[in-house]
């Protein structure tokens, strides 16, 4: 099972592949939905009711996402998610680094989650012809894929992504640099340029997806 990794524009797997197509944006959306709930969440255990206060402790994609995020996503492959939270109302010192934290380790465990149970349904019932549960071992598999792709892609020190809030959080000097409004082009341009790597991010989520694999299904 192989994530397609091509620059063609998304929405074009609609018609080629319309299975990939659909298992990738419903793979997104509920990953993006659950990553930014996970941020209010670890917030209001820091003290901060500002997700609760702007609704968006939600299941509603649209709230978390927004209607030209799901559009980017249905028709170029890309997304984002946003939860608003206030990090002068944490009550540590290291809050602002633990609500971003806790982003990417959602879907740490939402990949753990799937890909584990692909693995023992693979290692007790190693041959299954109906197509139904080939479908849905394939949904596992690039639900499982995309959230290895997503940790550490969002734990990248570059804004807006969750690690240059850790890392500002850790490094006053970074925090520094991020704020300069001198600096915010250089920045840009970095997280532009990071978007050229997926390719390599794609190759790194499916290795540790199929070494996990195998060793559970051995």
């Amino acid at each position: 099972m192989r994530y397609d990794t091509s620059m063609n524009l998304f929405i074009m797997t609609l018609q080629t592949n319309p299975f990939y197509f659909f298992a990738v944006v419903i793979t997104v959306v509920i990953s993006i939905v659950l990553h930014e709930l996970a941020h209010g969440w670890a917030a209001i255990w820091q003290g901060d009711d500002t997700p609760i206060r702007t609704g968006h402790m939600t299941l509603n994609p649209v709230v978390h996402m927004g209607w030209y995020s799901l559009i980017f996503l249905v028709v170029v492959g890309i997304s984002w998610g946003l939860m608003p939270v206030d990090p002068s109302r944490f009550r540590s010192r290291r809050g602002d680094a633990l609500v971003a934290l806790a982003g990417p380790a959602m879907n740490v465990l939402l990949a753990a989650i799937a890909l584990t149970g692909l693995g023992l349904w693979m290692r007790f019932d190693p041959i299954s012809l109906d197509d139904t549960m080939l479908r849905l071992r394939e949904f596992l598999y690039i639900f499982g894929v995309l959230n290895l792709v997503l940790a550490p892609f969002n734990l990248l020190p570059i804004p807006p992504l969750d690690g240059s809030r850790i890392l500002a959080n850790l490094d006053r000097r970074y925090a520094e640099l991020i704020h300069d409004p001198s600096k915010q082009g250089v920045l840009m341009l970095g997280f532009v340029l990071v978007f050229f790597l997926a390719r390599y991010f794609f190759m790194a989520g499916h290795w540790g997806a199929e070494a996990y694999l195998q060793l559970l299904a051995s």
